[in-house]
This record gives structure tokens, sequence and C-alpha cells, in this order.
């Protein structure tokens, strides 16, 4: 059987206890589940600050630890099974469920209920809170801090157009790995959209191609508003109008661009054909 590596929490010298018959290792390990404790932190792929970003953890989202190494966890990250290493110092105690998550594309932890404060964290969106109790126009958090409520849903609170909640992200700069709007890339564009319509998502295009939804006509007059575009290591969302909405590399944003000049374009660069188009349920 061939595992993804990407997905699959093993190494030659360790892999997960659940793995134990499937793959060969050294030896297994049970896991414990920890929580992320900081806005957003890098997953990388070796335990170094230079190491290649594979993704981030957002505030809120568990991640289970299978071994440690100078400072650095290996483990897994619940929200879509990626795994690689994560700062120590950004993980904590799992603890009560969420109630909230943040609506805004961020919001700043205050250290008291003052925006004149200078702030302790700066929260994503999509991540996840625990609030306790309010004070005025506050959430207070399990973890002490406040945030602002009006930048806050409730956990069950869903968005209903995935097109308009990546289109907040417009002119976000463009960065592998990254799943925030200090930056990101197509995939996590994607995967931050449908999270907050309430429909969990895998990381890469490439896993998003092949579950996301059913495959429709590749012609691009076809195209209905929330269509999924996929070429080999790249996605682009339909707004309906002729033209695509996605982070990439070409303008290092999130950008608008007509359908059809962007397929040409794409092409003419040797960067390939489309590969489908993928309607959603």
């Amino acid at each position: 059987m061939t595992l993804d590596r990407r997905v699959t929490p093993a190494r030659p010298d360790l892999a997960a206890a659940h793995l134990q018959g499937e793959v060969t290792a050294a030896r297994y390990v049970e896991g414990r589940n920890q929580r992320v404790a900081v806005g957003a932190a890098p997953l990388r792929g070796e335990p170094r600050p230079d190491a290649s970003l594979f993704t981030e953890a957002l505030f809120g989202e568990t991640f289970t630890v299978y071994d440690e190494h100078e400072g650095w966890a290996w483990g897994q990250l619940a929200t879509d099974d990626y795994v690689g290493w994560l700062p120590l110092a950004a993980l904590t105690a799992s603890g009560a469920a969420a109630t909230h998550r943040v609506a805004a594309l961020r919001s700043f932890v205050f250290p008291g209920p003052s925006i004149k404060l200078p702030p302790e964290d700066l929260l994503p969106f999509n991540a996840r809170l625990t609030v306790v109790r309010e004070e005025g126009p506050f959430a207070i958090l399990d973890s002490g801090g406040f945030v602002h409520k009006a930048h806050l849903a409730p956990i069950d609170r869903r968005e209903s157009d995935m097109v308009a909640v990546a289109e907040r992200f417009l002119g976000t700069p463009y960065l592998w790995g990254g799943r925030t709007s200090v930056g990101l890339d197509c995939s996590a564009l994607v995967q931050m959209a449908l999270d907050a319509c309430g429909q969990a998502a895998p990381r890469d295009s490439d896993m998003q191609f092949a579950s996301l939804g059913h495959a429709v006509d590749i012609n691009p007059a076809a195209l209905q508003r929330g269509d999924l575009v996929f070429w080999k290591g790249h996605v682009a969302i339909a707004r309906g109008d002729g033209n695509f909405l996605h982070a990439n590399g070409f303008a290092m944003a999130v950008t608008i661009e007509n359908v059809e000049a962007t397929i040409a374009r794409i092409v003419a660069a040797g960067e390939g054909e489309v590969l489908g188009v993928r309607r959603l349920d």
C-alpha cells in the first residue's frame, strides 16, 4: 500500500501507534493531543526555523504530538491531517471545545478590556476560540486574552457563499504554505473559504482535485460560481462572471483574472493545460 507521507505520521524510526501493521518503523508511539496557542505557527519539513514551510497551524487547532526534538514537536494537524514539525512553544494542553471562530480576516488579542493596550497576538480568520465570558464589547478566552466580539462568530454559524468569503482575501500576498491573510497559497484560499462555510477540505490542490465535489465540463463558458478549476499544482475559483479568483505566484497576490486570458497565460508559460473542473456538491 502506498501512503501519502504528507498526511501519514510515519518515519523509518517512528510512527503513530495506529499505523502498526500498515507501515514499518523502529517503534510505534501513542500521540498526545495539544492545542495551537499562537495566532499561526509554521509547520515545517524539518525541526529548524529555516526549513521549508509545509503549511501553518492556526490558533485553536489540534496537533497530535508523536516526537520532540530540540524545541520542536513532530506530529499531525487534525484539521487536514498534515504532518510536520511545529515549534513546541506554539503548543499548549488541550482545553474545552471551541465556542467561536474568528470571522474577521484577523483580530488582535489584548491583555485586558481596552483596545489601547498593546496587543499580545494576532488571530487569523477561522481560528478556533473558547470564550468563557464576556465583558462589554470583549470576549474573554480560556487562555485569558480579550478579543473584540465584533470579530467573532459562534462556531456553528456558517457562511453561505464560499466565493464571497474568498474575495475578502483580495490583495493578500502569495505565500507558499501560508494559510492566513498575512500570506497564503492557492489551495489554502480554497480551504479557508470552504471551512468558513462548514465544509472541510484537504490542504493541497491535488488532494482537493481528488476529493472535492464532482467533475464537470472544462469549457470556460460553462463555469458556474464556486467551480474549482485545477492545473497541476494550482487551483482557481470561478466567480461565475467570466473571471477567476486565485492566489497566484504570477501576481504574488490573491487576484481576479479573466478565465480565458488566465488559461492562455498559464499554457503560454509552459505550466500546462487545465486538468479538470470540480463542482461542489
